[in-house]
């Protein structure tokens, strides 16, 4: 049957606040009722114990509160944790939390599947199948921080699980303002990043709709038109003359708030001194840092991880040119969840853990801290990935 309530999650705070007052109620209720769900991790009306009971009753008779199950959870030897996680209508997603020693880091998806199929990306494979709702990228914040180790939060949200998040714009900027909302899931704004891989014309209307300075992040892979053409099939129609004088021509960037370019490394492809040196060049006088992603091999996509000595080499080309560089570690590849490899299928078990569901008896609050003392980037937090 349908479930014609509707979706909490679809609504950011202000929205939820103008919901009720059309329903008759106060605002400040839509604060309160925003308190359990993103702060206390409530999403059972009727434990909402400073409501009073009829206001309880009407919350459970005309809004759901969840919008995803967990079918199962696989834990890495890493201590990286995939959940893949149900919608209503059965569609299959996967979201992932990368554990560090001072944060952990929770990787969302946007989309079912993704329709921009670069020819390095399992989900890429997949195919397209539809975008999320808000409740939907939302509630993956809420199922995973609950299956978190006893006393570890979530600290970081980073765009760039399943999907191309400029795809589902709007989705995606009201669940940004949940995230960063002090009176609902509180993450500082520099704390968030969303990733694309070149929707040129979205680009402008996404950081101007962002709540405060999220981080954005372009995937790039690639040098030169001709090869980002077949990994990156989008450059056919945003080259990278557009793709990259967009960026330059946008005022939101800068020293202070820096485009996080994420380039794969694909052993005999692109890891070559001369593609490190192409970098340099073609990224010249743009507000940048540089993420390297070697390539995490996976049954849909014919490239090999690069050699030691490769990512060496490239990197000193970057040093040696002052780029700020970051080398992300695999992680949780022993669970498909490392970057690249999700596709919603089953886990390939290698001495991991695999849970099935989630005990509601078992949920309790992950809520993040608030304003950091000193600003963190999001992008950065994937570093050892």
């Amino acid at each position: 049957m349908t479930d014609e309530r509707r979706q909490l999650k679809d609504f950011s705070l202000e929205r939820l606040r103008e919901t009720l007052t059309s329903d008759g109620l106060p605002r400040w209720r839509a604060d309160q009722i925003a308190a359990w769900v993103y702060k206390r991790g409530v999403e059972d009306p009727a434990q909402m114990t400073d409501l009073d009971l009829a206001l309880r009753e009407q919350l459970a008779g005309t809004w759901s509160f969840e919008a995803l199950t967990v079918e199962s959870v696989a834990r890495s030897t890493d201590g990286t944790t995939k959940g893949l996680l149900r919608a209503a209508d059965g569609a299959a997603i996967e979201a992932v939390v990368i554990p560090e020693e001072d944060r952990n880091t929770l990787c969302v998806s946007t989309q079912v599947g993704c329709p921009l199929a670069c020819s390095f990306c399992a989900t890429g494979a997949m195919g397209f199948t539809r975008n999320l709702s808000t409740a939907e990228i939302i509630d993956q914040v809420c199922r995973m921080r609950e299956v978190l180790p006893p006393g570890r939060e979530l600290t970081n949200v980073v765009f760039m699980g399943m999907g191309e998040p400029l795809l589902n714009l709007s989705a995606v900027l009201e669940a940004v303002r949940l995230l960063v909302e002090p009176r609902a899931f509180g993450f500082a704004p520099r704390r968030v990043t969303v990733s694309t891989a070149g929707i040129v014309p979205k680009i402008g209307e996404l950081l101007d709709g962002l709540p405060g300075p999220v981080n954005l992040a372009v995937s790039l892979h690639a040098v030169t038109d001709r090869l980002r053409d077949e990994l990156v099939p989008i450059n056919r129609k945003f080259p990278l003359e557009r793709l990259l004088g967009t960026l330059r021509s946008l005022p939101h960037l800068g020293p202070r708030r820096p485009i996080f370019f994420e380039y794969t490394l694909l052993a005999g492809v692109n890891d070559a001194p001369e593609d490190a040196h192409g970098l340099v060049r073609l990224l010249r006088g743009l507000p940048y840092k540089l993420n390297l992603i070697p390539m995490n091999p996976h049954d849909d996509a014919p490239y090999g991880a690069p050699t030691r000595e490769a990512i060496d080499a490239f990197m000193g080309v970057l040093s040696a040119a002052r780029v700020t560089t970051t080398l992300r570690r695999s992680r949780g590849d022993d669970i498909d969840a490392a970057c690249g490899q999700l596709a919603a299928r089953p886990t390939r078990i290698a001495g991991v853990a695999l849970e099935e569901g989630s005990s509601p008896d078992a949920r309790r609050p992950k809520c993040p801290p608030g304003e950091p003392s000193a600003p963190e980037d999001s992008a950065d937090a994937l570093r050892d990935r």
